[in-house]
């Protein structure tokens, strides 16, 4: 089974956390694209979904489900989304595809957050995949430079603006063992808007594409 096999397997496998009649939280990313594919086969049943990027608007727009502002939705039943790296504890750092704050602002609303990821995202210490920071333009480089104070190498995502208009640093060579902490301190940092790491708020549920299919952590 191909990693885009076993992707889709993971996206479609989501689909039995979706309820009727409910607004669903859709991410961002290539595993979710799938997820969106299956959503698509039971757009009828349910009222629409609140989206975490423009790519995944255009997508769910194609499809013919009403997108909505996430200000005019009182309760999400579920969020499903990736992510790059996610340990045992359920912990993960997200912002591969710069919607980092959005995904973080939908997942803070919904009662269950479920992760769907393929076999190569499972590591047992995150900060294999650079941290990505989003960060307020004008304070670019002194975010920089009390990242590497916290151990950190951040590398300007040259050409990338995020959907809110802002800018990443992907914060590379760290070992991160206490992700909770270090989610709390980056987000301390003056001009930071959010960063990758989903661990105050980590998953519910994990659905993973192996080569013998899709299967629950």
């Amino acid at each position: 089974m191909t990693q885009d096999e076993m992707k889709k397997a993971a996206g479609w496998a989501a689909l039995e956390y979706v309820q009727e009649d409910t607004i669903v939280g859709v991410g961002t990313g290539s595993t979710v694209n799938h997820f969106i594919d299956a959503l698509a086969t039971m757009k009828d049943s349910i009222k629409g979904a609140v989206s975490s990027s423009e790519a995944s608007t255009e997508k769910l727009l194609a499809y013919g489900i009403e997108v909505f502002d996430l200000n005019s939705v009182s309760d999400l039943s579920v969020y499903v989304d990736g992510a790059d790296e996610i340990n045992e504890q359920n912990h993960m750092i997200k912002g591969g595809g710069a919607a980092l704050t959005r995904e973080k602002i939908i997942a803070a609303v919904a009662d269950q957050f479920i992760c769907i990821v393929d076999n190569t995202k499972e590591v047992p210490v995150l900060g294999n995949f650079p941290l990505p920071v989003e960060v307020i333009p004008m304070a670019r480089s002194y975010v920089a430079r009390e990242l590497v104070k916290l151990g950190g190498d951040p590398v300007y995502r040259e050409g990338v603006v995020t959907d809110n208009g802002n800018v990443i640093l992907d914060v590379h060579n760290m070992k991160i063992v206490d992700p909770v902490k270090m989610e709390r301190d980056i987000n301390a940092i003056v001009g930071v808007v959010t960063n990758g790491l989903f661990a105050a708020r980590g998953a519910n549920e994990v659905i993973i594409g192996t080569p013998e299919g899709a299967k629950k952590r």
